[in-house]
């Protein structure tokens, strides 16, 4: 059996208990080296056979999920955050299923939810913004048609953007074609939720600027609206005594 298991966002202690009880388990790891904690490592008992796939390509890691699956032993194969974010897990889970082993899939703690933890703030604040996009800058690796940055920054929502910390300059050009303005607020998130985690706030506009100075080029969530001001939002209909919910009659 292989078990897709999500690592959670870098702290060890934030995978969740059946991620750990997998990797417990394991007779195979094959991990995501360049950004899995690996202190997760230590979960897994003596003689687990561990694989780091930074240095692999998708056909050697298949070769040891089927070299697993023939012996008889349970393999986990540990992405970083949640694996169903650019995890590259689909391509993964159709090739099992093309040689007829059997998968499960274990999720995690996203980055992006962390990354909220660590600047303190709520993504969908009612009359500021009730839709986040996730999405990445285009670099050496195209998106779809229709889904740049410029396309989806003219919606204005709260935006949460990838593997794109390099690539700031860019980023903030082609945000500032969209709803936002250079006095849009924005934070880069570094490593979120690792010892090492940092924080840095700026307006969009100071956004390529502020990555040089604080260094952080890697590793790295860009965070992007309204919702980082901190104010000018409405109260929660759900809590509020004057609104009739299906748990509770309103106040007269």
């Amino acid at each position: 059996m292989v078990h897709f298991v999500g690592a959670g966002s870098g702290a060890a202690d934030l995978i969740t208990l059946r991620g750990a009880e997998r990797l417990k388990g394991a007779d195979v790891v094959v991990y995501a080296g360049s950004l899995v904690n690996p202190v997760l490592l230590g979960l897994c008992r003596e003689g687990c056979a561990v694989y780091n796939s930074a240095e692999m390509t998708l056909e050697q890691v298949l070769s040891v999920m089927e070299r697993g699956e023939e012996e008889g032993k349970d393999v986990v194969r540990l992405h970083t955050g949640d694996p169903c974010l650019y995890g590259a897990i689909q391509e993964q889970m159709d090739a099992l299923n093309s040689r007829g082993i059997p998968f499960d899939l274990t999720p995690g703690v996203s980055s992006f939810c962390a990354a909220a933890a660590a600047v303190q703030g709520e993504y969908t604040l009612p009359g500021i913004s009730q839709t986040v996009i996730i999405t990445r800058m285009e670099g050496r690796t195209p998106v779809p048609e229709g889904q740049q940055l410029a396309a989806l920054a003219a919606h204005g929502a709260t935006m949460v953007i990838f593997l794109s910390a390099g690539l700031l300059e860019g980023v903030q050009r082609e945000l500032l074609k969209g709803a936002y303005r250079e006095d849009t607020p924005a934070a880069l998130v570094y490593k979120a939720s690792w010892p090492e985690e940092r924080v840095v706030y700026c307006p969009l506009g100071a956004l390529a600027q502020t990555g040089r100075d604080s260094g952080i080029s890697k590793t790295a969530l860009v965070l992007v609206g309204e919702f980082l001001r901190r104010g000018g939002y409405q109260r929660s209909r759900l809590y509020d005594p004057a609104f009739t919910t299906g748990f509770r009659e309103a106040e007269q």
